[in-house]
């Protein structure tokens, strides 16, 4: 005999709905080596503090578009903040969705930064350094910039 179905109280599951968190992110290059015409292109990576959440995972400096910023403008802000330069921003390269384990979901927007005026300076991160572009899956990066790691590497995007 079928047991009849089970009702929960009238109570229904409370799901959170988080909002879609919108940032930025650079793609600083530089071409290392270009007068022996072996030249490598190299990107700028980024180190997160141990006590950040997803602690020492690699990624492109960049953050949050705070309301009334274009794109542009707040990553001119952030990387200012972080690094401590003036950044030109540069083209689109991509945009890229992605959703944690835990529900939250990120959308990034990449942009090249052809040029930049100061020295870079380490406000905010464990560590800093320039990587050759394909050898960008040697690193930890967050999973929502995984795809992108690809692609660079692979040479389909720069």
């Amino acid at each position: 005999m079928k047991q009849p179905i089970r009702k929960l109280n009238g109570r229904r599951p409370a799901f959170v709905v988080r909002p879609l968190r919108r940032v930025v992110a650079a793609l600083i290059l530089r071409d290392q080596n270009p007068e022996t015409g072996a030249s490598t292109r190299e990107v700028f990576i980024c180190q997160r503090r141990p006590d950040q959440p997803m602690g020492l995972k690699w990624e492109f400096p960049g953050g949050k578009i705070e309301p009334g910023e274009t794109p542009e403008q707040a990553l001119a802000r952030e990387l200012s903040e972080e690094l401590g330069i003036a950044a030109t921003i540069g083209q689109r390269i991509t945009t890229v969705r992605h959703t944690y384990r835990n529900g939250s979901a990120i959308e990034i927007e990449f942009f090249t930064v052809p040029r930049y005026e100061g020295e870079l300076v380490n406000h905010i991160f464990q560590q800093m350094l320039w990587s050759p572009v394909t050898r960008l899956p040697d690193y930890d990066f967050l999973a929502a910039d995984l795809t992108l790691i690809r692609d660079l590497a692979a040479g389909k995007l720069l």
